[in-house]
């Protein structure tokens, strides 16, 4: 019996549909996998290995002691969402109403996820740019909608502007950004977030900006683009805790947009996961209330993070672009005399005892061309283990 509908979509669109039909493991389960059974460095996987802040994490433990553990309300918890509203207030300058402009989510993804099935019709074109995390296809594809992309150019890793302009047209229902970007690192520039705005009031489109790094950013400011003229009306602004706080395993995300918006997306949302998170909602409130200094420091002490691996990386020989922000730095396998990204990632644990990610893992099948010996990186380590990483990709250089 062929069983089809919208898990054949989903891993069509995330590129896990084998010729046969069969759903094919995740490269990133393929690497972890491998990590695990050579004892390998992890640097594939996007998570850190340090606890988040003291009195998150105390906050948690509290609201657990003191009872908070059923269903929060389905748009977030009052708390979260003031504390969310303070926060755009405080960084961006953003009035956002918290009661009908905000929502919470199982993290960033099921922030995308109801969005995308909220807002698209079948047939409609979701743009992105390439490489694109990869949720982004799976998510297009359950929606039934088309996914047209935008190459990044390396090295920087920034679109061409006639590029950006040819692939939006008026059947663009929406402009799917991630920035800072995973998994190139790189932070758009205002003159490429300013033609986007552009591009969706011509072609009438809709913004999905996904800013999960948005506080982890190196010597350049963040900048959301719904703080652009004419941006806040069309744009939906998503990011969430994992990233800032170290509490990837909390699923604790948020977005924030016109509230008709926002009550479109809730109609699909509360069909996913409800709600989630009760606990750690008033937690996350008390760590979005933390003093600049905790937002400078964690973004000092992961640029610093960053260049450890960064040097090591070329001490192996490789050709880096030294990212803008994220956790990932992307690295050309093509100069140890690797073409394929896929099978240096596979041979590495052998080699320097090293886990990555091939950037082709990022890509759709026509693309993957542009990227094929491009490795990605995670630098969100203790400082200890990037070290060590960094000596055994060292002995790459002698080989």
């Amino acid at each position: 019996m062929t069983i089809t509908g919208a898990w054949q979509r989903t891993a069509r669109g995330a590129g896990l549909l084998a010729a046969d039909g069969s759903v094919t493991a995740s490269i990133f389960a393929e690497m972890s996998a491998l990590a695990m059974r050579t004892g390998s460095i992890n640097l594939g996987q996007g998570f850190p290995d340090e606890d988040g802040p003291a009195e998150v994490l105390e906050a948690a433990r509290q609201a657990i002691a003191d009872g908070v553990n059923q269903y929060p309300p389905g748009r977030g918890d009052p708390i979260l969402l003031d504390a969310i509203s303070r926060h755009q207030l405080r960084f961006y300058g953003l009035t956002v109403d918290p009661a009908t402009e905000i929502l919470v989510t199982a993290g960033a993804t099921e922030a995308l996820a109801a969005t995308i099935l909220a807002l698209l019709e079948p047939g409609d074109e979701v743009v992105t740019f390439e490489p694109f995390y990869d949720a982004y296809g799976g998510l297009i594809a359950l929606g039934g909608g088309i996914h047209r992309t935008v190459p990044l150019h390396s090295p920087g890793f920034q679109p061409e502007e006639s590029e950006l302009r040819a692939a939006v047209s008026d059947r663009t229902r929406l402009i799917l950004i991630n920035n800072p970007h995973n998994p190139t690192g790189t932070v758009f520039s205002t003159e490429t977030l300013a033609l986007i705005v552009e591009l969706a009031h011509r072609h009438n489109a809709l913004i999905v900006t996904d800013e999960v790094y948005e506080h982890l950013t190196f010597g350049v400011p963040h900048i959301p683009i719904t703080t652009l003229p004419g941006a806040a009306e069309r744009t939906i602004t998503i990011s969430s805790a994992g990233k800032t706080f170290n509490t990837t395993g909390w699923k604790i995300g948020w977005l924030s947009a016109p509230a008709p918006i926002v009550t479109a997306i809730l109609a699909v949302k509360q069909f996913l996961s409800y709600v989630n998170g009760a606990p750690f909602q008033p937690a996350i409130a008390r760590g979005l209330d933390l003093p600049d200094s905790f937002y400078t420091g964690i973004a000092t002490d992961l640029a610093a993070k960053r260049d450890v691996l960064a040097e090591g990386l070329r001490t192996a020989g490789f050709e880096i672009t030294v990212p803008q922000g994220s956790y990932f730095i992307v690295a050309d396998a093509q100069s140890l005399g690797y073409a394929e990204g896929a099978e240096f990632c596979r041979a590495l644990p052998e080699l320097a005892g090293v886990v990555g990610v091939p950037l082709s893992a990022f890509t759709s099948p026509d693309h993957r061309h542009r990227y094929a010996s491009l490795v990605r990186f995670a630098y969100c380590k203790r400082v200890e283990v990037l070290e060590q990483a960094a000596t055994q990709l060292a002995g790459l250089s002698a080989r």
